[in-house]
C-alpha cells in the first residue's frame, strides 16, 4: 500500500506529527511519500491508495496558506480517494478539521479517520503515539 503524507507547520507541531505518522506507515510496510506542502508533488501524492494530510489551524481556524494552496490544487481529484487529515491548534475547537472534512466529502472523496486527528499545541506522548497509530492502521 502506498500512503502519502503531506504537511505544512509553522511551529514545527504539525510535522512532529507528520514525522510519527509516517513512522507508524513505515512500520506497517507501507511505501510512504513524504513532503511538505509546498514541495509536494500533486501528480504523486494522488497517485497513493491514502492521502495524509495535515496542517495547523490558523487565524479563525483555517488552513495554514500553503496547504490550503496544495489541497485546492488538488481537491478536483480526490473523488474515490480514501483521506486522512490531522493538525495541531492552539485556540478554538478543531473546527478547521470539521471544516477540511467537509470540503474533501464534498468532492466525493472519503475522510477515513472521521474529523481527524487533532493535538493541542506541541503533541504529548499520547497524541505522537495516536499519530504512529494512524500512519500503521489507515487504510
Amino acid at each position: 500500500m502506498k500512503k502519502a503524507i503531506v504537511y505544512s507547520t509553522t511551529t514545527g507541531n504539525t510535522e512532529a506529527m507528520a514525522h510519527a505518522i509516517a513512522d507508524g506507515a513505515i512500520s506497517s510496510g507501507a511505501d510512504v511519500i513524504f513532503a511538505s506542502a509546498d514541495k509536494a508533488s500533486a501528480g504523486e501524492v494522488l497517485s497513493a491508495d491514502l492521502i495524509i494530510l495535515g496542517s495547523p489551524a490558523m487565524g479563525d481556524e483555517e488552513l495554514e496558506d500553503s496547504m490550503e494552496s496544495f489541497f485546492s490544487s488538488i481537491s478536483n481529484c480526490l473523488s474515490g480517494k480514501k483521506v486522512a487529515l490531522f493538525g495541531s491548534f492552539d485556540w478554538g475547537d478543531g473546527q478547521w478539521l470539521r471544516s477540511w472534512t467537509d470540503r474533501v466529502v464534498s468532492v466525493g472523496g472519503t475522510v477515513v479517520n472521521g474529523n481527524g486527528l487533532a493535538a493541542h499545541l506541541t503533541p504529548d506522548e499520547q497524541a505522537l503515539a495516536e499519530c504512529s497509530q494512524l500512519g500503521r492502521t489507515a487504510v
